[in-house]
């Protein structure tokens, strides 16, 4: 990277709740939100919104009658983009956005698709209540913005990608703030379905812990969906009222043998890493927040890479998905929000049911991958700001 870049802004909006306070309180706890719904007659985990939060979203809702056809993605992106922007201070209007999603307004689609089966005919707002793009156009809408506005989907890796958007665009200076994260809304039965044909959904049996994210030892897949949006406020160069700086982007796709294939040595993380630290030694990083979905290649694959580029230097790890699970596009905003909150309160945050051998002493570089479906990773490496 040129220079680094300030963080001066987080919100974002989940199953741990919507205040930093509230999240890191959550974080702090063993127990996971893993709740069971029915769906197809069959018992299934996911991790919903809390009743406040839901409540905090039909607010927003009903607002503006134009608000009340939209998709929760477009909602929760929206609710966590108020807060951010007031959290960073920002008092211009002249910032771009980059807020993505992995399937966009799914609950919307799936709706308009089964009315279009049963009458034939498709709904007036079908089409742009559905356009990814809809969900940054409407940000910047709500918040009167003059800067670019982006929408995108590269599937699990998607908020990630923003923030890579969002750091180019700094670095080129063709922006000086930047507004980047992601938006999932996925707990409908067709993308339920989705994720179960793909033989990769956790069971329905009640245990301590249904997703077992970052246990090498598992047998079966343990994935499960969750909902949610994370959004960042970003700024060129270091600024005095930053809550971390990017110091490190890195970013690769793999070479696929299907098209939810990643290799043994999870290639694509071990480049994207790479990148990310540039010359910065292994040794310093403190802590990776992994990707680790709760799947067994998946995980195994993402630790198999971390240890060939730390070699004898591993860092501590952790993820979050065992507690919130898969928030597909959003799932790389809210693992970078956790590393933040982890270097702000100078604690680290392990899996409850992993034995951990190396329990940081301090917390002052973390490292946050994602990959997506296609092979696409990307690896962030933020840092403690010296003041």
């Amino acid at each position: 990277m040129q220079e680094p870049v300030s963080i001066t802004g987080t919100s974002s909006i989940s199953p741990l709740g919507i205040s930093s306070e509230e999240i890191w309180k959550a974080y702090k706890s063993p127990s996971h939100y893993i709740s069971f719904k029915d769906f197809d007659g069959e018992q299934t985990p996911i991790a919903l919104l809390s009743q406040d939060s839901k409540r905090n979203i039909e607010l927003l809702r009903k607002e503006n009658a134009a608000y009340e056809a939209l998709d929760d993605t477009v909602l929760f992106g929206l609710f966590a983009a108020r807060q951010a922007v007031k959290n960073a201070g920002w008092k211009t209007n002249n910032f771009g956005i980059n807020i993505g999603s992995s399937r966009g307004a799914t609950k919307l689609f799936e709706k308009y698709h089964q009315e279009y089966l049963s009458t034939g005919k498709s709904s007036t707002l079908s089409s742009p209540t559905t356009t990814l793009g809809n969900i940054s156009s409407w940000i910047a809408h709500d918040l009167q913005t003059n800067g670019p506005e982006i929408s995108h989907s590269i599937t699990c890796s998607t908020a990630l990608h923003a923030v890579l958007n969002g750091v180019a665009w700094l670095q080129s200076g063709l922006a000086d703030q930047f507004l980047v994260g992601g938006s999932e809304a996925p707990l409908t039965p067709f993308t339920i379905a989705q994720m179960k044909a793909l033989k990769i959904y956790a069971s329905g049996s009640v245990s301590d812990y249904p997703c077992q994210a970052m246990n090498l030892d598992k047998i079966r897949n343990s994935m499960f969906l969750g909902e949610g949006a994370g959004v960042l406020c970003l700024e060129k160069g270091i600024k005095k009222n930053a809550v971390a700086l990017i110091k490190g982007i890195g970013y690769a796709t793999e070479v696929l043998k299907h098209n939810i294939s990643i290799s043994t040595e999870a290639d694509c993380f071990q480049k994207s890493m790479k990148v990310a630290l540039g010359n910065t030694p292994v040794d310093e990083i403190d802590v990776v927040v992994m990707h680790a979905p709760g799947t067994v290649k998946g995980d195994l694959a993402e630790y198999n890479a971390i240890k060939a580029v730390f070699d004898n230097t591993m860092p501590a790890i952790t993820t979050n998905k065992w507690k919130i699970g898969h928030t597909f596009g959003a799932s790389g905003i809210l693992s970078l929000e956790l590393a933040i909150l982890m270097i702000q309160n100078q604690e680290f945050i392990p899996v409850p049911f992993i034995t951990n051998t190396i329990i940081p002493k301090q917390l002052k570089k973390i490292m946050i991958n994602a990959v997506g479906f296609g092979g696409n990773a990307v690896s962030i490496l933020i840092e403690k700001p010296l003041y």
